[in-house]
């Protein structure tokens, strides 16, 4: 068995894990720095690690693509794979704790209005108290219930919420944090009792729109939306007239109907909106370098020993 791993984040102790496994299980293994720099005696690999477009894109010998990412939307379309029954796993697990200190992190910022007082601060200017609220006694909705969702479910619960609830297409959930699970077709009557919603959806036909201008006009006056799902999951030019005419109380996004976000974009003025650059996740935190790493050389192990893999993506519903 022979592994090509593109993944510039690696440090050396990672590598040396990789290649440990590796020796545990038989395998030949290489690192890249480049998908054209794949050595000779390699090009036959049938796994690779990473992310690998151009090579997944001509080479029919891997049969298993390890994507470092918990998104694959954009391993699904149409002829990214030379070899259409590559099987797919991603790395949903690794990216709970990040991504769920950065749903705090921004629902806590709207709430208090830091991003006000911060933009005071780099102008010099002091500023007056203003109005805030607070996790505490809030109606949380929690659309997405997979590691993220439950991640910031189980933080969310120690600020004392009025109810955190979760919705997702089953309607069912193991995390104990939540109060109740709803499913999506239940959404309408969920939104109209939601101050906070957060939303951690994969990107798929199912999840397109799904906050639409409608769904929009259900939530209460003032209420706050943070979306680090998929940007196709909301509608930009309905929250952009919510925001300025004040009926939401201010919404934090980590993710874009186009990406990077054009200069030209409403959304990079629009009243009491957070904007970061897709950074909730990636491969910036140890925690989470160390757990993708993890969850590949499980993999690895039950790859080479004829096990069922772990994290396969259902290539129909597109997780």
């Amino acid at each position: 068995m022979k592994v090509i791993v593109y993944n510039n984040a690696l440090k050396s102790r990672h590598k040396n894990m990789i290649s440990e496994m590796a020796d545990k299980v038989g395998a030949e293994v290489c690192f890249i720095d480049s998908e054209d720099s794949i050595p000779e005696g390699f090009e036959d690999a049938e796994v690779f690690y990473g992310t690998g477009l151009k090579t997944i894109g001509k080479s029919r010998y891997i049969k298993w693509f390890c994507a470092p990412s918990a998104g694959v939307d954009f391993l699904l379309k149409p002829g990214v794979f030379a070899n259409e029954d590559c099987i797919i796993t991603n790395s949903a697990g690794a990216y709970g704790v990040s991504i769920a200190e950065h749903i705090v992190m921004l629902s806590l910022m709207l709430m208090r209005q830091m991003h006000v007082f911060f933009r005071k601060s780099i102008s010099c200017e002091w500023g007056k108290p203003l109005p805030q609220k607070s996790l505490k006694d809030c109606r949380i909705t929690v659309l997405g219930t997979g590691d993220i969702g439950s991640s910031f479910a189980k933080r969310a619960k120690a600020f004392e919420p009025k109810s955190i609830v979760g919705v997702c297409r089953s309607g069912k959930c193991s995390e104990s944090s939540f109060d109740k699970i709803f499913r999506i077709d239940e959404l309408d009557e969920v939104l109209r009792d939601t101050e906070l919603l957060v939303m951690c959806l994969p990107g798929t036909t199912e999840t397109e729109g799904v906050l639409s201008k409608e769904r929009m006009a259900l939530l209460p006056q003032g209420a706050y939306v943070v979306n680090v799902g998929r940007g196709s999951a909301i509608d930009e030019s309905a929250l952009v007239e919510n925001l300025e005419s004040g009926r939401l109380a201010g919404a934090a996004l980590d993710v874009f109907a186009n990406e990077p976000l054009p200069e030209e974009s409403p959304l990079w003025n629009t009243k009491n909106l957070i904007i970061t650059p897709h950074v909730a996740g990636n491969l910036t935190l140890d925690h989470t370098l160390d757990k993708n790493v993890e969850m590949f050389c499980e993999n690895m192990v039950n790859y080479a020993e004829g096990r069922p893999l772990k994290h396969v993506v259902d290539k129909a519903r597109g997780y």
